[in-house]
């Protein structure tokens, strides 16, 4: 009866946790497409071009990516939940005071607080998770965090585009301010949850004497990183070019075209959830890894050849997200597995910098070959990286293992 309530009790503590930080991680991603479907109407309300507004975005970006490793020692050093605070109320302060801007330059020192603000919640999130959800609902828990920063993306262009068209874009930018400081609220609500994670990470992080450069020196920690920058070229070159190579390949509308890319990004967010599931009931998490990133590059290939419809192709990209999709959680446990202790945050922080390197690569990339009409090569291009980041896998997986 004792052992069935210690159960209860830490399946609820699991889930809480679980929770509040895939909450934080949703509105992190929330709000990283806050303005992205406002353009039009700060096209309109600034008389500024597109390329000024995608430098807002630039600016947002380019500064999460330099300050992620960063944030990932202060993690380590400070704990994670006053560093996961700092981060969404700095997120929500940024989105909310732009909706009050006078001039058009003044959205970037907001755009570099928010980025600041970003850089955080990779390093944060599994500092939390890591030291506090039990071993058999790791898995699972990477998952829901992967599954609800998707879900954030999913829900910013629907809200803040529907409120913008009833009550305003300033009405909009502002109300999604506050609703990330009632998220603040919530979590100070719940701080002892985290605070215990933090805690215990700041103690770890002082018996952790390894130096910093050799940490993120070590082969399977810049093999992480390769894999990060791999797959988020593969990905955002498929997310940023696909429709654009679709409605070149099969002569289509573009409002036709983005299904596929719509069915992809469903694959892939219900296979993190099938990839949680699978990663707490296996042991081999380099093979799952390896395997659904090989099934991606071949399904991705297969689009490549043109030889399919788009309803085939549709079909086809569906099931290349899915694969993709499953690796994540496997991914992220076999990242944790190559962590010392105590240097979670900054091990997090830097491999996941990857992201922001790989996005940054991808479009000037994969641009010049769409500028060429090379869109078979492409698809080819995404291919490869996905087939190539498994030499990271094995790495990573090989230094587990002689660890």
């Amino acid at each position: 009866m004792t052992e069935v309530s210690a159960d209860q009790r830490q399946l609820k503590q699991d889930s809480l946790t679980i929770g509040l930080v895939s909450l934080a991680h949703l509105m992190s991603h929330f709000f990283q497409l806050c303005w992205a479907p406002l353009f039009p109407r700060l096209h309109d309300a600034f008389a500024v071009n597109y390329l000024e507004l995608g430098s807002v975005a630039t600016a947002f970006y380019l500064t999460s990516g330099i300050s992620q490793a960063f944030a990932g020692i202060l993690v380590d050093r400070y704990g994670a939940r006053p560093m996961l605070l700092i981060g969404i109320t700095s997120m929500a302060a940024s989105i909310g005071l732009s909706g009050l801007v006078s001039d058009f330059w003044m959205l970037y020192p907001l755009a570099i607080l928010a980025g600041a603000g970003n850089s955080v919640f990779h390093p944060a999130d599994f500092s939390v998770l890591s030291l506090h959800v039990s071993k058999q609902r790791l898995g699972r828990a990477y998952g829901v965090h992967s599954f609800s920063g998707t879900l954030g993306w999913a829900l910013a262009p629907v809200l803040i585009g529907g409120l913008a068209a009833v009550a305003g874009w300033r009405v909009a930018l502002v109300v999604a301010g506050l609703a990330g400081l009632l998220v603040v609220a919530l979590l100070v609500r719940f701080n002892a949850v985290l605070a215990d994670a933090a805690s215990r990470d700041s103690q770890e992080s002082k018996r952790a004497a390894i130096p910093y450069a050799r940490l993120i020196a070590s082969p399977a920690i810049m093999m992480a990183f390769g894999y990060f920058l791999l797959t988020a070229a593969a990905g955002t070159g498929f997310q940023t070019f696909s429709t654009s190579v679709f409605v070149e390949l099969y002569g289509i509308l573009p409002q036709t075209a983005t299904s596929a890319l719509t069915a992809y990004l469903i694959g892939s967010a219900i296979g993190i959830l099938m990839g949680g599931q699978l990663a707490d009931h296996t042991n081999s998490h380099s093979r799952v890894a390896i395997a659904g990133l090989l099934g991606c590059a071949f399904l991705i290939l297969l689009v490549a050849s043109g030889l399919l419809s788009f309803v085939l192709t549709t079909t086809v990209v569906f099931f290349a997200g899915l694969a993709q999709g499953i690796t994540s959680p496997s991914r992220d446990i076999l990242v944790k597995m190559a962590t010392p202790p105590g240097a979670t945050g900054k091990v997090f922080g830097f491999v996941y910098s990857g992201l922001d390197a790989g996005s940054t690569v991808a479009p000037l990339m994969f641009g010049a070959f769409l500028d060429r009409h090379a869109i078979h090569a492409i698809f080819v291009g995404i291919a490869l990286l996905y087939a190539l980041s498994t030499i990271s896998v094995l790495t990573v997986g090989r230094s587990r293992a002689n660890s």
